[in-house]
């Protein structure tokens, strides 16, 4: 009896250990997949092998993916512990400097001492700054302007093509410093000093009338802020300033970039004589001048792929250059997935990425600055460059047009910086694939370089966002089709007069006219004179 029954369960034991086997397996493999491989895996690869082969290929990405994650937080730790290391020197540091900077130390086993010293240094800032008493200068250009606001609106006078004249302050730390400002007098309007019995009309912001302020930047911040009084004519003023500490040490640290790798990615569709002009860039300063490049070629079609492939295997030849990939696909251009496919097919280690156009010049050194602006799982660099006007209005008074490099100067006669582009990026491959790379629904030109920088602003990593010398974008014709809608073509007419030439050319466009009959004017009256 007891046999049976024994019999009778061990199959239904030996199936609940399997099940219950199998239960724990699907939650550890569930743990432990990385967040992100979903969309990597569901990567549309075109002519992607089925079967073995693909799990292979996918099973090596996903290695690959780990690696480079682990191989980041290596770097991060070591990072830390560099940073806790000088953290902890930071108090010397710090009393170092007040030593220079007061002529007194600080001394931390005296804490009221200590105070009082950065108090006094904290005034002696007011007193240096243009507050009490004006300051000789010796040209106007040498003025610092205040720029005005209220409680709505920022009035400033350095704009460039991103910010107005008139504005809500759209960065957040500009914001909280205005408020704070306000609150501040506030505060102080309703904390009189005097006789605590007498009552005391209490301000609101809805009494702030207007105020300005100024920088100074090796001093501080002055705010003058202007409150409605008690009668029609009466007015507070309210002057607050904000002094500059000493600048302090934070990192001293050297630097090797001689093995750090960049993977020069270009999207490409036709545009022949463009591409030919841009490989003598890379030839010159990528390959001749830096030596630490790669070039990914990602073409589009068919159409005119055989000029660019002789391009290529010409440059290859004559600079005895191996380092560069051709990518051929049969669809519709797509900036985004071009750049996309690029930075994923590569297979070695983790490299610099700089995703860039067939009009962009370069230099060598912007390489340079390309890798001292990125870090593996801390920074990602988004340079702005400085976009080249019209040559052949610019030069159109000149007997010709001076080469190319002579053209790339940075004046406001010949360009301007382009702030509201965001399309060329340097940032390592490991920081892309993490951050979910490009948004590949978007089709064609534009938008896809907005959704990824807002990606990175969204993540942990510092985003360094500056102008930089040696990235210029070449001028090109803008073409406005004729298919498009009256305002669409309106605003296609006023982009492409932005990038034709500055306001005082394109004025002298417009009232050129005007000026050749004063010039055949002045000729008649030497002629004149003459007889």
């Amino acid at each position: 009896m007891f046999r049976r029954g024994l019999t009778a369960w061990l199959p239904r034991l030996a199936g609940l250990l399997v099940a219950v086997f199998c239960a724990v397996s699907l939650v550890y493999m569930l743990a432990c997949t990385p967040k992100g491989d979903d969309e990597q895996l569901a990567f549309p690869w075109a002519n992607s092998p089925t079967g073995k082969e693909g799990y292979q290929a996918m099973l090596q990405e996903r290695e690959e993916q780990h690696r480079n994650y682990i191989n980041s937080l290596k770097k991060q730790i070591a990072q830390l512990k560099d940073e806790l290391q000088e953290r902890s020197e930071q108090l010397k540091n710090v009393q170092d400097h007040y030593t220079d900077s007061l002529g007194v130390g600080l001394d931390r086993s005296n804490p009221e001492k200590t105070q009082t010293d950065l108090l006094a240094f904290l005034h002696s800032q007011i007193d240096k700054a243009e507050v009490h008493a004006g300051v000789k200068l010796s040209t106007e250009y040498a003025a610092v302007p205040f720029e005005s606001f209220t409680l709505q609106k920022v009035y400033q006078l350095e704009t460039g093509l991103t910010r107005h004249p008139e504005e809500k302050p759209v960065r957040k730390d500009k914001r909280d410093e205005l408020v704070e400002a306000i609150d501040l007098a506030l505060e102080t309007l309703n904390s009189p000093e005097g006789d605590t019995n007498t009552k005391h009309r209490l301000y609101a912001a809805s009494d702030f009338i207007e105020g300005i302020y100024r920088t100074e930047k090796d001093k501080g911040t002055l705010y003058e802020l202007t409150f409605k009084g008690d009668r029609k004519h009466e007015f507070k003023r309210i002057v607050l300033f904000r002094p500059f500490g000493p600048v302090m040490k934070v990192k001293n640290e050297n630097i090797n970039m001689a093995n750090t790798l960049i993977n020069v990615i270009v999207p490409l569709a036709k545009r022949t004589s463009k591409f030919r002009q841009f490989m003598q860039n890379f030839r010159e300063m990528g390959i001749q001048q830096d030596g630490k490049i790669h070039l990914t070629v990602v073409y589009f079609g068919k159409e005119q792929m055989n000029e660019v492939k002789a391009i290529l295997e010409n440059t290859s030849r004559s600079a005895n250059f191996k380092n560069f990939t051709f990518i051929q696909l049969n669809e519709e251009f797509s900036r985004g997935k071009g750049l996309d496919i690029g930075a994923r097919v590569w297979k070695g280690n983790n490299v610099v990425l700089f995703f860039c156009d067939v009009d962009i010049y370069f230099t060598a050194e912007f390489l340079n600055t390309c890798r001292l602006n990125t870090q593996p799982g801390k920074k990602v660099f988004y340079p702005v460059l400085f976009s080249q006007y019209n040559p052949g209005i610019i030069y159109g008074h000149h007997d010709s047009i001076p080469p190319l490099e002579q053209q790339l100067v940075i004046k406001k006669e010949t360009g301007f910086w382009r702030d509201f582009g965001f399309g060329m990026t340097c940032q390592y491959r490991s920081d892309f694939i993490n951050i979910g790379g490009f948004d590949l629904d978007i089709k064609g030109w534009g938008g896809e370089d907005v959704h990824l920088y807002r990606k990175y602003l969204h993540s942990n990593l510092i985003v360094v966002r500056t102008p930089v010398r040696g990235l210029f974008h070449l001028w090109h014709e803008k073409r406005c089709l004729d298919e498009l809608t009256p305002e669409q073509y309106k605003m296609c007419m006023q982009s492409k007069a932005m990038n034709e030439a500055s306001h005082g050319q394109l004025g002298m466009l417009v009232f050129r006219h005007e000026i050749e009959a004063h010039l055949r004017k002045q000729k008649q009256k030497v002629i004149s004179k003459k007889t």
